[in-house]
């Protein structure tokens, strides 16, 4: 059913919730997994002294999540790993990867945060339900790990 299932990951306690989703339905669909991970360029100016250092820094730490991510996956059966790590705005990043290697499926991490919290402090995974072109599972984290 699924042949190409997208996980976007911030090394987060959410989004391994969501890695072990993603595993499974890897797995049982026999799809390619696609890891990704997004330097967010919004978190900051980048013409602040030490801007690009710091997006860099981001980078190389998107890439050890990304790898270790992809040693998870194996680990649990997941023949097919695709990583990659983008600079840009979360949720546009992850609908552009999307839409640019036909997703079928994309799985994400939520905290469930509710009322004045989500409204303030935004969320990604609910900017990519709403508008990504995919279906998107969200996997929502315990109350007792929250």
């Amino acid at each position: 059913m699924y042949e190409h299932v997208l996980l976007p990951t911030d090394g987060s306690e959410a989004a391994a919730n969501a890695a072990n989703e993603a595993f499974g339905v890897a797995t049982n669909n026999t799809a390619t997994l696609h890891i990704l991970s997004i330097v967010d360029i919004t978190s900051g100016p980048l013409n602040v002294r030490g801007g690009d250092e710091r997006f860099d820094q981001a980078e190389a730490d998107g890439e050890e999540i990304v790898t270790e991510t992809m040693e998870q996956a194996k680990q649990s059966g997941v023949e097919n790993v695709i990583t990659s790590v983008k600079r840009g705005t979360p949720d546009e990043m992850i609908r552009d990867y999307a839409g640019d290697n036909d997703i079928d499926l994309i799985i994400m991490g939520t905290h469930g945060r509710s009322g004045l919290d989500r409204h303030l402090i935004g969320s990604v995974t609910e900017k990519v339900v709403r508008q990504a072109k995919p279906s998107v599972l969200t996997v929502r984290m315990a109350d007792d790990e929250e």
